[in-house]
């Protein structure tokens, strides 16, 4: 039982971990906005995630595997957003000055 109880707790955890990323997702994907995100730091973060999903499968944690997995698709989805509206203000940019 206490175990159940744990595992929902990481559950729990991992939910509002990628609640907080909604506001990012929707200034990207919505507003097409991407001042101050830092793909650097989206990829060292990612590092971190993998890291800590190889670490929930090492101690068969389904919690920490599924609320790694999950977020990690959050932050690419984000990343390639992001990747998209610079693509696209680049081309807008080239098209200006022709």
């Amino acid at each position: 039982m206490a175990t159940m109880m744990v595992e929902a707790l990481g559950l729990l955890a991992g939910v509002i971990g990628i609640i907080a990323w909604i506001p990012q997702i929707i200034q990207v994907w919505v507003h097409k906005r991407h001042d101050g995100l830092s793909l650097t730091t989206f990829a060292v973060v990612a590092i971190a995630l993998t890291m800590w999903l190889i670490y929930g499968i090492l101690v068969d944690s389904f919690a920490m595997v599924a609320a790694n997995i999950m977020t990690l698709s959050v932050i690419g989805a984000v990343f390639i957003g992001v990747i998209r509206v610079r693509r696209s203000e680049d081309k807008s940019e080239i098209r200006d000055q022709l």
